[in-house]
């Protein structure tokens, strides 16, 4: 009797940006089994916007080259009441993406309703339950710090939307055949 074909692993690093903290953490995919891995979160200190997005883009390849993930996602930035804000926290987005696109990483983009009705089942979950639920779907002893929790969760988004790929690639291929305006970056296989 042979022994037991072990199913391959997938390491995910999910990325939730902020000018602040950005906050990172990394999962492993094997089968449909999810395991913690790592999780944190990257401060930027008070200063110079460009001196801020290095340590963001620093941090981001720092933890890239510390745990090896094979695909990274991130959240994707919605407007805010104040423009202001956007525009920051978007160019802490870029500073991510790029830390992450400069160590040859694929990079999936999730919005927080995505990434809600991934983890909790619901898109307008709170904080807290997302915080919970990663806790529960990882079987963490206690709940994650809340910028940590946010990554995880879009890990485990990825993770779960992962395998239909190839779906997501045909319809993105449809989507720009109607001129669509697309906010994702290719996922390479």
């Amino acid at each position: 009797m042979s022994a037991p074909l072990a199913l391959p692993f997938t390491r995910i690093l999910g990325i939730d940006p902020g000018l602040r903290i950005t906050g990172f953490g990394v999962i492993e995919r094997q089968g449909s089994q999810l395991h913690y891995i790592a999780s944190g979160c990257i401060k930027s200190p008070d200063g110079s916007l460009p001196e801020r997005l290095k340590v963001i883009l620093a941090g981001v390849q720092e933890v890239v080259d510390t745990y090896h993930p094979a695909e990274a996602a991130v959240e994707i930035v919605f407007v805010n009441v104040n423009p202001q804000s956007t525009l920051l926290l978007g160019q802490a987005r870029g500073a991510a993406i790029c830390g992450l696109v400069s160590r040859d990483l694929p990079v999936a983009e999730y919005t927080a309703l995505q990434v809600k009705q991934a983890v909790v089942g619901y898109g307008k979950a709170n904080k807290e339950q997302v915080q919970h639920m990663v806790k529960r779907l990882l079987q963490l002893e206690g709940d994650p710090q809340a910028d940590a929790a946010d990554a995880l969760a879009v890990a485990i988004s990825h993770a779960h939307g992962g395998s239909m790929a190839g779906g997501l690639a045909t319809a993105v291929k449809s989507a720009r055949k109607r001129g669509a305006r697309l906010t994702s970056l290719p996922v390479r296989k």
